[in-house]
C-alpha cells in the first residue's frame, strides 16, 4: 500500500514537472529526476541498471544529433567497378559474320554502390564483401566529398567482410569498434549508411535479436538483428549503440519488396575486430583457430538421449587425430556447451566464439561427456598446410586444361571457406575460354577421381590429365555433392 501511494505521488510529481518544463539535474549527477525515476521502477538507487524508458518532457526531446555527429564522419561511401566484356547479339552467326566481320564491342563498366567505415586513423576501412566482389577498382568517398583510390587488403567472402586501406595527408575521422558481446535485445541503435545512393542517412531502432543464424546471407551464422531501416546501399554502414561506438556492419535485409521492413541484419563487431587486427598484421585471408573438430546441433531427441534439459551446444561429430581437440581429449559424442563462460546454442555459436579468439591462446570449453560437464582447456592453433603447397596449372589437352588446382589442406579450406576434412585436391581458378570451363569446372570443386584413379595430389591430376584418352570418366565434389561425369573429348 505505501509503495502505491508512492507511485502516485511520483506520478504527479512528474506530471508537473512535464508541464512546467524539463525537469533539472543536481550538481551531484542524480537529482530529482532519477530518484522518481527509481522510484516508479522499484528500484532503491543501490543496484539499478543504467538502461531505463525515457519520462518527462524534458527526456523526449532529448536528440541523437551528437552521437550522429561523433560517428557520422566516420561512414563513408564505396564504390566498386568491373570491366564486363560485351559480346555482339551477332558473334557466332554465320551471315553476319559474313558480311560484316567479327564485332568487337568495347567493354562495359558494372558499378556498385556501398558503406564503409574508417575503424583507425591511418585509414582502414571495413565494409561488406559482397560489395567489392571481382571490382577491378574500389574508391572511397568520405562525408566532406574528398575521394580516394584504396587498397583491398582483405576479403572474405564467407563472413561477407572486406578490409580496404585509403591513405591520406592527415588522420581520417574514425570511429571505435565497441563490444558486441555487451548488447542486449531492446538496446537503442542507429544505423548510418547511403540508402539507394541518395547520400549519409541516419535511422534508428532497437536490437530485435542476437546470434540470428540461417538468414540466407552468407556462411555466417551470429548476426544482429535490428528494426532500425536498412536498405540497398546501406551494406557495410555502421550499426551504433548509445555511445557512439561500432557494434556492428550492416550486411542485409529480410524483404521481399527490396525496402526496409524492419528485420535488418548486421555483423557483430568483435568478429570484425579480428578481421580488422588479421589485416593489420598483413594477412590477405581471415585466418579462424583450428581446433581438429566437426560440429552438428544437437536435436530433441539426441538431447534426451544425453540427458539433457533442453537442445542445446555443439555436438561433435568427428575428432581429427593428433589435433587440438584429441590432444585436448574430446571425443564424438561430447557436447560442447560453453565457451570461456559464454554459453555455446548451437555450432555457428562456436564457429563465432572461436574466430574471435587469437591463434596460439588456450580457451576454456565446458564439455557434457559421458552425462558429467566438465571444463577443459583447448589450445587454438593455426590450420595446418598440409604435404604440399604447390599449385599446379593443368596444360595440354583434356577437360581439365586451364585449371589451377591445389592439395586441400586445413589452411587451404578455409581460406576457401570450404571443409578442411575432406582432402582431395581443389579447384583454385578457372582460365576464360578454357576447356575446364568449357566442360563446366568451377573454382572450389574438388577433384576426387579421374578414369577410375582417386586424385590425392595436383602432381596426380596433372599425370592424369596429359594422358592420351578420347573418354574421360570423373568425379567431382561441389557443394557437398558428388557429381559423376563422362566425356568424350
Amino acid at each position: 500500500m505505501r509503495s502505491q501511494i508512492l507511485q502516485s505521488v511520483a506520478v504527479c510529481l512528474l506530471l508537473f514537472f512535464g508541464q512546467a518544463g524539463a525537469v533539472q539535474a543536481q550538481d551531484d549527477g542524480g537529482g530529482l529526476a532519477e530518484a522518481l525515476s527509481q522510484l516508479l521502477r522499484g528500484g532503491n538507487g543501490s543496484g539499478e541498471p543504467a538502461r531505463r524508458v525515457p519520462f518527462g518532457q524534458g527526456e523526449i526531446q532529448l536528440s541523437f544529433a551528437p552521437l550522429v555527429k561523433q560517428t557520422g564522419p566516420a561512414v563513408v561511401n564505396v564504390y566498386a567497378s568491373q570491366q564486363v566484356s560485351s559480346r555482339s547479339p551477332f558473334s557466332g552467326d554465320p551471315f553476319f559474320e559474313r558480311f560484316f566481320g567479327r564485332q568487337q564491342m568495347s567493354p562495359r563498366v558494372r558499378s556498385s554502390l556501398g558503406s564503409g567505415v574508417i575503424v583507425d586513423p591511418s585509414g582502414y576501412v571495413v565494409t561488406n564483401y559482397h560489395v567489392i566482389r571481382d571490382a577491378d577498382e574500389v574508391r572511397v568517398a568520405t562525408q566532406d566529398g574528398r575521394e580516394y583510390t584504396s587498397e583491398i587488403l582483405l576479403k572474405d567472402e564467407s563472413l561477407d567482410l572486406a578490409v580496404l586501406r585509403i591513405e591520406g595527408p592527415e588522420p581520417f575521422p574514425s570511429a571505435q569498434l565497441g563490444d558486441s558481446d555487451a548488447l542486449e535485445v531492446g538496446d537503442l541503435v542507429l544505423a548510418i549508411g547511403n540508402p539507394f545512393g541518395v547520400g549519409q542517412t541516419t535511422t534508428s531502432g532497437i536490437i530485435s535479436a542476437l546470434a540470428r543464424t540461417h538468414v540466407g546471407v552468407n556462411d555466417f551464422g551470429f548476426f544482429i538483428q535490428t528494426d532500425a531501416a536498412i536498405n540497398p546501399g546501406n551494406s557495410g554502414g555502421a550499426l551504433i549503440n548509445m555511445v557512439g561506438e561500432v557494434i556492428g556492419i550492416n550486411t542485409a535485409i529480410f524483404s521481399q519488396s527490396g525496402g526496409s521492413i524492419g528485420i535488418g541484419f548486421a555483423i557483430p563487431s568483435n568478429i570484425v575486430r579480428a578481421v580488422v587486427e588479421a589485416a593489420k598484421s598483413g594477412l590477405d585471408f581471415f585466418e579462424r583457430p583450428f581446433v581438429g573438430a566437426t560440429f552438428e546441433n544437437v536435436t530433441a531427441q539426441m538431447a534426451e538421449a544425453l540427458g539433457m534439459d533442453r537442445p542445446a551446444g555443439a555436438l561433435i561429430q568427428s575428432v581429427v587425430p593428433e589435433g587440438p581437440a584429441a590432444n585436448a581429449g574430446l571425443r564424438p559424442g561430447d557436447v560442447v556447451l560453453a565457451m570461456n563462460g559464454s554459453l555455446i546454442e548451437h555450432p555457428d555459436a562456436l564457429g563465432y566464439r572461436l574466430a574471435t579468439q587469437t591463434i596460439g591462446s588456450v580457451s576454456t570449453l565446458t564439455v557434457l561427456s559421458q552425462g558429467r560437464e566438465r571444463e577443459i582447456e583447448i589450445e587454438l592453433v593455426r590450420a595446418p598446410e598440409g604435404e604440399s603447397t604447390a599449385e599446379v596449372t593443368i596444360d595440354g589437352r583434356s577437360p581439365f586444361a586451364g585449371a589451377k588446382v591445389a592439395a586441400l589442406s586445413p589452411r587451404l579450406a578455409q581460406q576457401l571457406g570450404m571443409r578442411a576434412e575432406t582432402g582431395g585436391v581443389a579447384v583454385l581458378d578457372v582460365a576464360r575460354n578454357s576447356p575446364a570451363a568449357g566442360f563446366g569446372l568451377r573454382p572450389n570443386d574438388i577433384v576426387r577421381e579421374v578414369n577410375g584413379e582417386e586424385i590425392d595430389t595436383p602432381e596426380k591430376l596433372r599425370d592424369v590429365a596429359m594422358s592420351n584418352s578420347r573418354w574421360w570418366r570423373f568425379t567431382v565434389e561441389r557443394d557437398g555433392r558428388l557429381m559423376n561425369q563422362i566425356l568424350r573429348y
